[in-house]
């Protein structure tokens, strides 16, 4: 039997990954003998792809089960659609996980030793990890938050109804257009977009010049082209805008059409 350990060593003696996504290595063990081959699976210990580049590997060298700290729900499930046994909540060495998987497989009264995703059993420094995290990703969401609140707050302030009944008279294709000319003059996070939208709905505005907005905003920037030809090339960067502006209307259009069809499907 073969089983695979994420590890972030080339030996047995190494540590089993915290996460498999971030193992270095895939140590392929043969059960009853521990020969074992080593598999790079990473250059950088947290690329993307790396999970998934080992669920392929573990399915090419026709592995029997995978051991790591974690999994997420997803790779186990790729995993156990092969046929593939998933063992989580490995702590310590590889050596010692190849012990576990034995021990699973020849004593049946230490069910225990084998760890899996269906267990109820809470890992406290994933937990800890876990909650660090999210702690965080709120920290740093905090600043748009609040810049959210200043947005709604300033166009309620300054942006009168009568101002923008001004501008957007009615017409979908003039108010489209508008729209679109509008949003690609700015340039910030999509949130501040569809707060504006919302203010914009709020008033009275079509549906048809707010989703031009939008998309404008998030796809085309004015503001930023002078920057983003110095990273990108200037043909690039003038290409996309122009292709992202011109594809606002027609996308804009497509969205209400299919709003509409939706809302009156669920009326």
């Amino acid at each position: 039997m073969k089983i695979a350990i994420a590890a972030d060593g080339r030996t047995l003696d190494a540590q089993v990954s915290y996460r498999i996504g971030s193992s270095r290595y895939l140590l392929i063990v043969d059960s009853t003998n521990d020969e074992f081959d080593v598999v790079s699976v990473a250059t950088d210990a947290h690329s993307r792809g790396a999970a998934a580049g080992v669920v392929v590997t573990a399915i090419g060298r026709g592995v029997d089960a995978v051991a790591a700290g974690y999994c997420s729900p997803g790779i186990v499930s790729q995993l156990e659609n092969n046929g593939i046994e998933v063992l989580t909540g490995i702590k310590g060495t590889a050596k010692e996980a190849l012990g576990i998987y034995r021990s699973g497989r020849t004593d049946s009264e230490q069910p225990a030793s084998r760890n899996s995703p269906s267990s109820f059993s809470v890992d406290r420094d994933m937990l800890k990890h876990a909650i660090a995290r999210s702690a965080r990703q709120f920290t740093a969401l905090l600043p748009v938050l609040l810049g959210v609140v200043m947005i709604v707050g300033l166009f309620d302030s300054f942006v009168s109804r009568e101002m923008l009944l001004s501008v957007f008279r009615g017409n979908a294709i003039a108010d489209s257009l508008f729209g679109a000319c509008l949003g690609s003059l700015f340039a910030g996070n999509p949130i501040n977009s569809y707060v504006i939208g919302g203010e914009l709905l709020k008033y009275g505005i079509s549906l048809f010049a707010v989703t031009t907005f939008i998309v404008s905003w998030v796809t085309v920037g004015v503001i930023q082209l002078s920057a983003e030809m110095a990273a990108l090339g200037r043909k690039f960067a003038l290409l996309r805008n122009a292709a992202g502006f011109l594809m606002v209307v027609p996308v804009a259009m497509l969205t209400v059409v299919i709003v509409d069809i939706v809302t009156r499907w669920l009326a």
